[in-house]
């Protein structure tokens, strides 16, 4: 089997995630990226451009599969394997889920939810009936960046950012979930889902993941209405008053090493899972679960030089992956880039794993001066 997997900058996930996956599944795999000097033996491609991608592949091997877990490409990436007739996501389904504008005008069209947004394009006036408070975010921004909670004078807070396609949408409060999803094109399973504990508004940095699977029927409804139904997907959804109301489809799996914990929880070889539907093979049905596990990310509270670093550790039901070094100087963005580390546990209690997360924390604490 000839994989063909689209990248832009080196990720986890597929660093020691899919490639290793790929691998015992007796792939022969081609990276194309645009930074080929970062990936192993990969080809120089402009993967932003799907008549690059169709006409590298075209001049190389045959394709079995073309994968791509990057936030970026799911689009171009869908195309090629449309063009070459394999199993792949409706491109138009990627599109949808990826500009958040979109997102809110098929859930709208659909009947699914109507949350109060507006597109605001790049000189665009803003609009005077604002119903504050409110969150601007980019309308297709990833790790949190420019994402910010406006409780009032929404000129004044859009201004440093008026060169950047935006969406302004009403506040949604309540618990914040995840449901993490598994399709083949005909059945969509639910893997499980996580609770999030975000950092303090007005940003919306998340620190911590808490397993609590769910198979919310509202969510599955706006998956539906999205044309979401290939691949692995990850959402996220707010518990409002009003019910459910989604937040963002991110069609890819669930990054932030939450991913592995995903795999760890259920016990399966979830990136193998996630290529074998591209190569056409059917979803599994995932096992029950009766333990717990979370990820937790460490986040810089200041900016400064970090002069202690946590170990890297694996396995034995707690992993720390260290994000950043000694030496490494940190300038806080509060966004996702502000991560140093995270640690993901999973056992067979809530407590139990708080508890082991907790100690490592504090036998091993970053420090910034």
């Amino acid at each position: 089997m000839r994989l063909y997997l689209t990248a832009a900058k080196p990720t986890d996930s597929v660093t020691d995630g899919f490639l290793p996956a790929a691998r015992a599944l007796g792939c022969e795999v081609t990276i194309l990226s645009d930074r080929p000097e970062q990936h192993p033996d990969a080809i120089g491609c402009d993967v932003w451009d799907p008549r690059a991608v169709i006409d590298t592949i075209a001049h190389h091997h045959r394709p079995d599969a073309v994968f791509s877990n990057s936030d970026h490409l799911q689009v171009e990436t869908a195309l090629a394997a449309e063009y070459f007739g394999l199993p792949g996501k409706d491109w138009r389904a990627c599109l949808a889920a990826k500009n958040k504008s979109l997102t809110r005008r098929r859930l709208a069209e659909a009947g699914v939810e109507r949350v109060w947004s507006v597109r605001l394009a790049p000189g665009d006036p803003v609009p005077a009936d604002v119903p504050y408070p409110v969150v601007v975010k980019p309308r297709e921004g990833v790790a949190s960046e420019n994402v910010t909670l406006v409780e009032r004078d929404l000129e004044r807070a859009v201004a440093g950012m008026r060169d950047l396609p935006l969406v302004v949408e009403e506040y949604l409060e309540g618990p914040l979930r995840t449901m993490e999803t598994l399709g083949d094109g005909e059945t969509t399973r639910v893997l499980g889902g996580f609770a999030t504990t975000l950092g303090p508004l007005p940003h919306f940095v998340e620190e911590r993941l808490d397993w609590a699977p769910s198979a919310d029927e509202h969510v599955l409804r706006a998956l539906q209405a999205l044309g979401v139904g290939f691949g692995a997907c990850h959402t996220e959804y707010v518990v409002t008053d009003k019910g459910p109301r989604i937040i963002e489809v991110n069609y890819r799996a669930i990054g932030d090493h939450c991913d592995f914990l995903l795999a760890d929880i259920l016990g399966v070889p979830l990136f193998e899972w996630i290529l074998r539907v591209h190569m056409g093979e059917p979803v599994p049905e995932p096992p029950a679960t009766s333990g717990h596990g979370c990820a937790v990310s460490v986040v810089a509270d200041r900016s400064g030089v970090i002069t202690e670093a946590p170990p890297q550790v694996e396995g034995d039901g707690l992993w720390h992956r260290p994000l950043r070094k000694v030496g490494d100087r940190v300038e806080l963005t509060h966004t996702n880039r502000d991560y140093l580390g995270v640690i993901r546990a999973v056992g067979p209690s809530a407590e139990g794993v708080r508890r082991a997360v907790t100690a490592f924390q504090e036998r091993h604490p970053w420090v910034i001066a």
